[in-house]
C-alpha cells in the first residue's frame, strides 16, 4: 500500500484524501440568520449524528484562510439553526447556494428557495426539504491545524424539533427510497442511495 504522510502533504492534498476516501457523506443544508436578520443558507458535508439522549447532529464547517464562513459566526452569535437534509428533488437549488454571496446577501434567493417558519427558534426551514431538524447551539469548537490557526468551526447541535413529510414516516420509520437523501463524494460528484442489503449483526 501507498504511505502518506499528512504533514508531508499540503492542506489542499489532505482535503481531497479525506473527501476521495471517506464516502458517501451526507449533507447538511444549514439556515441560519445574521445579526443584521438576513438568512443564510449553506451546505457542508462534514455533518453526522452525535447523540440520540438528547438528540444532537454535528456540523463541521471549514474556514477559509483561518476566517469563519458565514453559517459558522451566525450560529455563534444567535445559538440557532436548522439543518435539512438533502434529497433528488432539491439537490440542484441547494447546489446553487455554494454560491460566495456577501454576508448581506440571501442565498435562500438565489437558489429559488422558499422559508417557512418554525417552531421552537427565530430560524425559518426551507420548505423544499422532506427533512427538518430545528438545533440550538450545544457547543462550538475552534479546531487549529499545525499553524495554531484555527482551521474550522466544529458545531454540535441539540435538535429541539422535527419536521418531515408525512408520507416518509409510518410506525416510527423512515422510508429512506421515499427521502432519496443524496450523498456527496469529491470534487461535483454526488450520489444516490443504490443498492440496498441487510446483514444482521452479531448478538
Amino acid at each position: 500500500m501507498k504511505k502518506i504522510d499528512p504533514k508531508q502533504i499540503s492542506e489542499r492534498e489532505n482535503y481531497k484524501f479525506l473527501i476521495g476516501s471517506i464516502i458517501p457523506r451526507p449533507i447538511a443544508f444549514v439556515t441560519s440568520i445574521s445579526e443584521d436578520g438576513v438568512v443564510n443558507a449553506a451546505p457542508f458535508s462534514f455533518f453526522n449524528i452525535v447523540s440520540s439522549n438528547p438528540p444532537m447532529i454535528s456540523v463541521s464547517i471549514q474556514r477559509k484562510k483561518g476566517e469563519p464562513k458565514d453559517t459558522a459566526r451566525n450560529i455563534r452569535a444567535k445559538e440557532q439553526f436548522v439543518v435539512h437534509i438533502v434529497d433528488t428533488e432539491n439537490v440542484e437549488q441547494v447546489n446553487k447556494t455554494a454560491a460566495n454571496l456577501p454576508p448581506d446577501e440571501s442565498e435562500i434567493a438565489v437558489a429559488g428557495l422558499s422559508l417557512v417558519k418554525s417552531e421552537k427558534i427565530d430560524v425559518p426551514g426551507v420548505k423544499e426539504a422532506k427533512v427538518r431538524l430545528e438545533c440550538v447551539l450545544e457547543k462550538a469548537l475552534e479546531l487549529g491545524g499545525d499553524d495554531e490557526t484555527a482551521g474550522c468551526d466544529l458545531i454540535i447541535g441539540k435538535v429541539v424539533y422535527y419536521h418531515i413529510e408525512e408520507t416518509l414516516y409510518e410506525e416510527g420509520r423512515i422510508d429512506p427510497v421515499g427521502l432519496g437523501a443524496i450523498s456527496r463524494l469529491a470534487g461535483n460528484d454526488y450520489a444516490k442511495i443504490g443498492e440496498q442489503f441487510t446483514i444482521k449483526r452479531p448478538l
